[in-house]
């Protein structure tokens, strides 16, 4: 089995349960095996909506990254996100941050992904589950950068009584 690394956010509608219906979704067809906790951060881009909640899981699939990709988007699409203007708010964006050292670009996706590196609310929570993990182009581990990162004080642990572990591990 590949392991691959997933970020998952939401800033419209009930964010937390957004997470954990997404999770579950994903559960459908590969292995959660870690999921950090969840943060609240500041909108990039399109600043004039709600904040996000974001999360970083790692996953065990056999399932190739193109279909990978296929699968989120389904899951997207089920959950309420319709297509729109970049950073635009949405119920869910789940993106393909790594699998496994691949280095692969197509019309339709890019690992790693393309702008993990300048993304504070990617890198910091991917740093508490795989702090070691090097990036395949770069060659710098994910604390280095988390470490060098801008933004990072837009991106703090959500402290709204939502333990992702305690509340999303029922679903699957």
């Amino acid at each position: 089995m590949a392991i691959a690394y997933l970020g998952l956010g939401s800033n419209l509608g009930e964010r937390e349960e957004n997470l954990c219906q997404a999770l579950a979704l994903l559960s459908a067809k590969v292995n959660l095996e870690e999921v950090s906790s969840v943060y609240i951060t500041e909108p990039v881009g399109y600043k004039e909506q709600p904040l996000f909640l974001n999360l970083v899981c790692r996953i065990a699939t056999d399932v190739p990254p193109d279909e990978l990709l296929c699968f989120a988007k389904d899951i997207e699409t089920k959950m309420g996100r319709v297509p729109s203007f970049p950073n635009a708010p949405r119920t869910i964006d789940i993106d393909i941050l790594f699998y496994e050292d691949r280095i692969m670009s197509t019309q339709d996706l890019t690992i790693p992904h393309p702008r993990l590196q300048g993304r504070a609310f990617v890198l910091i929570p991917l740093a508490e589950i795989a702090p070691d993990l090097i990036h395949p182009e770069l060659g710098k581990s994910i604390a280095q950068l988390a470490n060098d990162v801008k933004g990072r004080k837009g991106v703090r642990k959500y402290k709204g009584g939502f333990d992702v572990s305690a509340i999303c591990r029922r679903s699957f």
